[in-house]
Parts: C-alpha cells; sequence; structure tokens
C-alpha cells in the first residue's frame, strides 16, 4: 500500500475498530499470489530439535542433545519438564505411549506404558459399592477407582533402558531445577489451570499442591513445586524403584486406601509396560503408523481408509465435499473402536479385519453424499462416550535421523485432581473410560488396561520420516487423519498441515460437529443443509487439540513444527561449540 492508504487505514483503526479495518482492506492484505498463509515458519537444521507445548521443555530436550543425548534422551528430558511446567496436562501420576524410530535400522518400536486396574477391582466389589448400572438407579461416578497404575515413570525407564545414554539424574535436571527454583506459567497454561480450579479445589491435595495463596497461578506468575522435586530426586537415584516400590509407593497405596482404592503394594511393583508392534495402513502412497490397541490409534488407520474411498485432493482443502466425508467417515470408524477395542491381553480385538481395505470400501458406501448420518452404527465384525482431552504430545528428533513420537497425560484436567500428601503430583483418571457393562471388550475388571485416547503417530514415505502427534481426548483419532491429508492430499509442509483449521466432534452420536472460524461460512452453510450441526469456535481452538512434529528428509537436513493453538515451539540443537562432540 502507498502513504496515502497507510494513512487511512490508520484512521480506520481509530473510528471503526479493527474487524472493519480487515473486512475493508481483505483485498490489498490478501496474500500474493503463490504466497503462503501459514503464520509460523518450520524449523530446520542439520542437528536435533525437540517440539514440545511448553518452551521450557523443548529447550531441556534441545539442551540434552547438546550435550551428547539421543532423541530418546531428549524425549525423557522434555517430557520430565512438562510434568512440572504443564501440570494439568502429565507428569508422574499419568500414562504414556511412545513411538521410537531407529535410524540406524529403519525400525520402529511401539511402547504401551499404559496402567492396570488393581488385582482387587472386581465387578463384585463394584456391585458392593453400588457402582454397577442397574435400572431405575443413577449411575454412580467411579471416583477413586478411576486412578490405576500410573505408567509414566516406567516408560521412562523403559525407552532409556533400551535406547537412552544418559541416567536420570542428568535427563530431570530441568525439570528438578524449575521445581525447585520456579518459572513463569505461560498464558494458556494459567488458562487451563485456572479452568480446573472450581472442579479440584476440594480434591484431598490439590489445592496445597497447586493452588499457592489460595488461587491458581496467574499468567507470568512463578510457580514452585519442591516436593515434587524430591519425588523427581528419588526417582533419579533409584529409577523405576523410587516409583513402584518403598518410601513413594507406600505413600500412594496409604492415600488411594484413605480414598477407597483397591490398590495395593504389588499393583504397582508388578506392572510392565509393554513394547508392542505398530499397525499401520497405507495412503495414496505413504505408509501411517499407530499403536495397537488398547489404544485409539486404530480408528485414525479405518478413517484413512474409507478417506482414501474418495477423492479428497481433487475435493479441495476443508471444502463441502471433503469435510462431509471426513466427519462421515470419523462417525463410522469410532463406532467400531467403541465396539471393538479394549485390552487384547483379556479380549480378542479383530485388529486385522478393522484395518482392511475391504472393511473400508464396505463402510464408505454407507456414507450419503448429500445427508449427515446422526445415528451410526458399528460393523458387524463378530459406550464409552465420557471426554477428556488433558494430555501432552511432543516429538523429537537428533542429528542421526533417531525420531521419538511421545504422547503423555493425565486424562481430564489434572486427571483425579487428587495429589497423595509428599509426592506433588496429581493421580490420573484413565480408568474412568472403561465401561461398566459386563461382557464388552472394555469392560472394567482386574488388572485390565482401559481403551486409551492417547496415540503417538509416525508417517513415512522413501527416505522422508515424520514423527506427529496431536492431543485432546477423542479428537485424536480425527486430528491425525486430518493432518496426514493435509500433507498427502494437498501437499502441505508439516507446520502449515499443523496450522490448518481443524474440525472435531467430541461426541460418538448425533450430527454435532464443531469447527474453527476459519473455514469458510459458504461451507458450513452447506455442510449445515446436509444436516451437519455446526458449532464455530476460534480461529485457533484447544478443542481441536495442539499437536508437534518432526521429519527428516533422508538428506542429512531435519524439520520440526509447533502448534499455534499451544504455548510451545519448536526449539534445535544447538552446534558442538563448547566441548562436547558427537
Amino acid at each position: 500500500m502507498n502513504k496515502l492508504m497507510v494513512f487511512k487505514k490508520h484512521m480506520l483503526v481509530l473510528t471503526m475498530g479493527a474487524a472493519a479495518v480487515s473486512a475493508a482492506f481483505a483485498q490489498d492484505d490478501a496474500p500474493a499470489a503463490g504466497g503462503r498463509e501459514q503464520a509460523r515458519s518450520m524449523v530446520m537444521t542439520k542437528f536435533g530439535i525437540v517440539s514440545t507445548s511448553q518452551t521450557l521443555a523443548s529447550q531441556a530436550g534441545a539442551r540434552v542433545l547438546e550435550e551428547g543425548g539421543n532423541a530418546i534422551d531428549a524425549a525423557i528430558a522434555a517430557n520430565a519438564t512438562l510434568g512440572v511446567v504443564e501440570p494439568a496436562m502429565n507428569g508422574m501420576g499419568g500414562d504414556l505411549f511412545a513411538i521410537v524410530y531407529e535410524a540406524k535400522t529403519g525400525k520402529l518400536y511401539g511402547l504401551n506404558s499404559s496402567g492396570w486396574t488393581p488385582a482387587g477391582l472386581t465387578m463384585d466389589l463394584l456391585d458392593k459399592e453400588g457402582y454397577l448400572p442397574k435400572p431405575g438407579v443413577k449411575e454412580k461416578p467411579l471416583g477413586v477407582h478411576r486412578v490405576t497404575v500410573p505408567g509414566a515413570v516406567a516408560g521412562w525407564q523403559a525407552l532409556r533402558d533400551k535406547f537412552g545414554t544418559m541416567n536420570f539424574d542428568k535427563l530431570f535436571g530441568a525439570a528438578i531445577y524449575y521445581a525447585e527454583n520456579g518459572y513463569p506459567v505461560t498464558e494458556l497454561i494459567s488458562e487451563e489451570w485456572h479452568s480446573s480450579e472450581r472442579g479440584k479445589a476440594t480434591t484431598p491435595g490439590f489445592a496445597e499442591t497447586y493452588m499457592p495463596g489460595g488461587h491458581t497461578p496467574k499468567p507470568g506468575e512463578i510457580f514452585k513445586n519442591p516436593v515434587l522435586a524430591a519425588s523427581l530426586k528419588l526417582v533419579a537415584a533409584k529409577s523405576r524403584d523410587g516409583f513402584y516400590k518403598g518410601e513413594m509407593a507406600q505413600k500412594l497405596v496409604s492415600f488411594l486406601h484413605e480414598q477407597g482404592s483397591a490398590m495395593t503394594l504389588a499393583d504397582l511393583a508388578e506392572f510392565q509396560p509393554e513394547w508392542v508392534e505398530p499397525i499401520s495402513t497405507t495412503y495414496h502412497g505413504w505408509k501411517i503408523w499407530e499403536l495397537p490397541p488398547n489404544s485409539q490409534g486404530i480408528a485414525a488407520l479405518e478413517m484413512l481408509n474409507i478417506m482414501e474411498r474418495y477423492p479428497m485432493a481433487e475435493y479441495g482443502h476443508n471444502s463441502t465435499k471433503a469435510l462431509h466425508v471426513m466427519v462421515e467417515a470419523k462417525k463410522l470408524a469410532y463406532q467400531d473402536l467403541l465396539k471393538y477395542v479394549g485390552d487384547p491381553r483379556q479380549a480378542k480385538i479383530p485388529v486385522p479385519a478393522m484395518l482392511s481395505k475391504e472393511l473400508a470400501t464396505a463402510r464408505a458406501d454407507a456414507i450419503r453424499a448429500d445427508k449427515a448420518n446422526c445415528d451410526p452404527l458399528p460393523a458387524d465384525l463378530t459406550e464409552r462416550t465420557r471426554t477428556g482431552n488433558d494430555t501432552i504430545y511432543m516429538s523429537a528428533i537428533d542429528r542421526d535421523g533417531n525420531i521419538v513420537s511421545l504422547i503423555q497425560s493425565n486424562y481430564s484436567a489434572f486427571g483425579t485432581g487428587m495429589v497423595a500428601p509428599g509426592t506433588g503430583f496429581a493421580l490420573h483418571n484413565r480408568g474412568g473410560l472403561f465401561t461398566l457393562k459386563a461382557g464388552e471388550p472394555n469392560t472394567i475388571g482386574p488388572r485390565k488396561r482401559p481403551l486409551h485416547t492417547i496415540i503417538p503417530a509416525f508417517m513415512e514415505k522413501d527416505s522422508t520420516k515424520i514423527g506427529f502427534g496431536i492431543m485432546g481426548g477423542w479428537n485424536q483419532a480425527q486430528a491425525h487423519a486430518q493432518y496426514v491429508s493435509n500433507i498427502v492430499d494437498y501437499g502441505m509442509n508439516i507446520q502449515a498441515a499443523m496450522e490448518a483449521a481443524r474440525f472435531t466432534k467430541s461426541s460418538f452420536g448425533g450430527c454435532d460437529v464443531q469447527m474453527e472460524s476459519r473455514i469458510s461460512a459458504k461451507t458450513r452453510d452447506e455442510l449445515t443443509a446436509m444436516g451437519h450441526k455446526i458449532r464455530v469456535v476460534g480461529a485457533y481452538s484447544g478443542a481441536m487439540g495442539r499437536g508437534q512434529v518432526v521429519e527428516s528428509d533422508g538428506d542429512g537436513v531435519h524439520f520440526a513444527g509447533s502448534d499455534p493453538r499451544a504455548d510451545g515451539e519448536a526449539v534445535p540443537q544447538g552446534p558442538p561449540l563448547f566441548g562436547v562432540k558427537r
């Protein structure tokens, strides 16, 4: 614009407001042909990068890379730090899943470190305590029985033992420092923290730990958690036994017994995470990987299989046709998820059938081109609808091209909100995802893992390897499918694909769906005419989850992106200038 137009624009700001100016000068401010619309650039380097939802955690992981650690070391360090600086979302009281790509062998490894229920948590016990549903009787919340054995620390141990090069005392250094000395709470994390105050303030141990001075921290306010620092030091000194045995285990079990839990010392001591084979499908020449049940990752793959039956690229990004197909595919895949997925150690899960292209063809045939289906049914291959989205996802890559795709969670905000005295972390509530109906794959029972919402992901084609994930409860599988489509169908780079406007549907029935306001009004109106009931949310809404991503191009250049819906960023490793040689 020339100087006169700039002057006019400033005058309009004074008289009309920013929104009116934006509309009035939309034509002048439109990006040039061939330009881009993404807000952030990708981070690029020949060295490693750590991408998380909080900058201090990303920096902690990058520093470990600079000191000679690999991507696995960096991921553990960053995740431990996130438990301090983003405590509503994750921490030592939650579960963990990861996919690790080992560059030298080209092999993928899957880690399921989701905890089990106590051995004494039987249907008979729940019936005696009045939890099982009965005709005409309102269902009683599970309360403390939602606490399963936390898997995060065991997951760190498994990752370090198999791939790591550093001890926990070094990996926990930043986490311990911030817990002892404090850190300024960031904007979005402060909002999430504050939103938990009403529901959790009276929960045992919550206010004492997370409401210093009687309130949750404001943006920029310094928060310290020296008790958590002591817990991290205990694990650093004794590894996993510092959590699942001895002093810490006794504190947890004693506290849980006071709340009515059936948890025992043996339930903690005998828990072990499981190395699993990732599952996959193909999507227009790319291979997409998720972890197998008990996670919801299989729904992302089924959704992609259904989408592949349609010319998504021809439809156009976030067009009426493309969004209709994706929303309908989500409904069908999630119905199958709810019906068939549970703990595969205690229930037979039809994984090959759910991943088959034949099933996808049949499911795609159930989608009407002109009408939304408000009553989708699961496929016939031989309810859980609670919501929770308080999770972190992070990814890391090192200079050798090793990639970690890691997700860790408390489930709902601060989980149960319960904090055992002398521990400094909240206990999760993953058991709330069980069904109390007998005979289903996800029926609650002794030493059983619930259907899990949290999923890490990985995608590859030729020499390109991408570790990605998007947190947010039941949002995750549908967000993964949208992310893959952005890259494969629409040619976006990893950052643009993360920023692109998304939809989410948190329920399993009906036609309700949330869409970010950046999806055009014309498209939303056309979808509404087809029967979709759209609720418009903010341009970059937390309801869509928050993701992170790293990529290797196979030629020694590494890329990363970070979702602007969160407080974080991708932080690259610095060059070896200070005596560390790799």
